[in-house]
């Protein structure tokens, strides 16, 4: 009997794997990454917004087989990452949470302590993964919309909000790493901002990299000719300039100027985060093509009408910009904050420390939310 127990245990401990838990955060905010892979020769941590690992981090095996690393303290906040085995990025097998970008599934671990973005008990909405087909491409699309706490009980109208991410995201990535949808839910349980109604669309329009919108841009025609519409006639929304915004960071802040500037008489309000005239001027990193910096005159050119019409310009209630001053593009939203100031705009301005991470984008968005539609 005692032999019996004994191989029934042996051949337990060999049918369960090591276990694991990861991530792993801890009351003073570090975050401890494990993964089980004794045949490894190395693993690494990959996450950009891990403070000091934008390289990645080295991490040590232990005698069982189990991978670890140990980072921070950081700051409450969402951090995406993977892990690096021989060469190849693998989402983390014990999370169960990850952020889409546009060619990649990211991890997430979550860093609690922030009245901003946490999971507090307050009243929440719901984030919605729209299917829809794109007549202006030819091809079935995907947007992810948050409606606010009661939509569904109601039945009046809310104003809407466009919020675009970054190159090499997804409509996925403001509410999964960005955490919007806990962010509106806080501030508009604080009273800090109104209900609205937050659209967040896919700005790659194929896997491909970030392009400056020209004249044909395709995201542009998308937005203009379908999601907007699809919104409107979807969705209680009011369809007047005074309750219609948009926003974006880096890419999305470019798709941003495109967007609103031509159709001005769209909308009340426009945020650029880290970002601004993308290629009109000069990055501040270095290897930047020097030959990119017009500063601005294509630009200018193109939406000279626009830009002339200071009728247009009386119904716009709020233009915003935030940057942090470590930013590559900080010089990109600098000037075309002084472009915009040439014709007749007032900017507000937001410089912070920090860089081009979500760190900032997700502050930005706390700031920028509050000042729609009062």
């Amino acid at each position: 009997m005692k032999l019996a127990t004994l191989l029934f245990a042996a051949l337990a401990a060999i049918a369960q794997p090591v276990p694991v838990v990861s991530p792993d955060v801890s009351a003073d905010k570090k975050i401890t990454f494990r993964i089980l892979a004794p045949q490894a020769a190395e693993v690494r941590l990959m996450g950009g917004d891990i403070p000091g690992n934008q390289k990645g981090m080295e991490m040590k095996k232990g005698e069982n087989g189990v991978w670890e690393a140990t980072a921070g303290p950081v700051v409450p906040g969402a951090y995406r990452y993977t892990f690096n085995i021989g060469g190849v990025n693998i989402a983390d097998p014990r999370n169960p949470a990850t952020s889409e970008s546009n060619t990649n599934v990211w991890s997430v671990a979550v860093v609690p302590g922030s009245d901003l973005y946490d999971t507090r008990d307050v009243p929440h909405g719901a984030v919605a993964e729209v299917t829809y087909h794109s007549k202006a491409l030819g091809k079935v699309r995907r947007m992810h919309v948050y409606t606010p706490p009661g939509y569904e009980l109601d039945s009046k109208k809310y104003p809407v909000f466009y919020l675009l991410h970054g190159a090499s995201d997804s409509d996925d990535s403001w509410t999964t790493v960005g955490r919007a949808a806990f962010i509106l839910d806080n501030l508009i349980a604080d009273k800090k901002a109104k209900p609205m109604v937050v659209v967040m669309p896919a700005g790659h329009t194929d896997r491909g990299g970030f392009r400056v919108p020209g004249q044909r841009d395709d995201f542009a025609r998308d937005f203009l000719g379908d999601i907007l519409p699809y919104v409107e006639s979807h969705y209680r929304v009011m369809t007047d300039r005074a309750h219609r915004a948009i926003a974006g960071l880096s890419m999305g802040g470019n798709q941003t100027l495109a967007i609103a500037i031509p159709n001005l008489e769209k909308f009340a309000y426009f945020g650029v985060f880290s970002s601004g005239l993308i290629g009109a001027f000069r990055m501040n990193r270095p290897g930047a093509p020097a030959s990119q910096a017009d500063g601005g005159a294509a630009w200018e050119k193109d939406n000279a009408a626009v830009l002339a019409n200071t009728q247009l310009k009386k119904g716009l209630k709020l233009v915003w910009f935030g940057i942090g001053t470590q930013d590559f593009l900080l010089e990109t939203s600098r000037g075309t904050v002084e472009l915009l100031k040439k014709h007749g705009f007032h900017p507000v301005v937001k410089e912070t420390g920090g860089g081009h991470t979500w760190l900032e984008w997700r502050d930005y968005l706390g700031e920028f939310a509050p000042k729609l539609f009062q």
